[in-house]
């Protein structure tokens, strides 16, 4: 889960998921919506690759993108459980007393 918080991280990976979410991008398209070197691109990928964000698929010369939301999903899920987040309030766990009002 470390791997995902780590690509996550970084504004222009984050905004290579916000692209994949409309769909499938080649490598070149994707890297036309940054102003950073090829080498910086290809590490870029390279990181969402190894936390599994991504899959790489070649067509021909060019390497097609795919978004893998179920291991973004599981890792923002196992997250929210690690904290509690959006369970319900566990049974014998202290409430705030409210003072009566007179």
């Amino acid at each position: 889960m470390s791997g995902v918080f780590k690509a996550l991280s970084d504004p222009t990976r984050r905004h290579v998921l916000q692209l994949l979410r409309n769909g499938p991008m080649s490598a070149g398209d994707l890297a036309d919506h940054f102003d950073v070197s090829k080498p910086t691109m290809s590490a870029h990928f390279a990181v969402l690759r190894e936390a599994n964000l991504v899959e790489a698929e070649k067509d021909g010369k060019s390497v097609i993108y795919h978004l893998k939301l179920s291991v973004l999903e599981e890792a923002l899920m196992g997250f929210a459980q690690t904290f509690g987040l959006g369970a319900e309030p566990q049974r014998g766990r202290p409430h705030a007393k409210r003072r009566a009002v007179t």
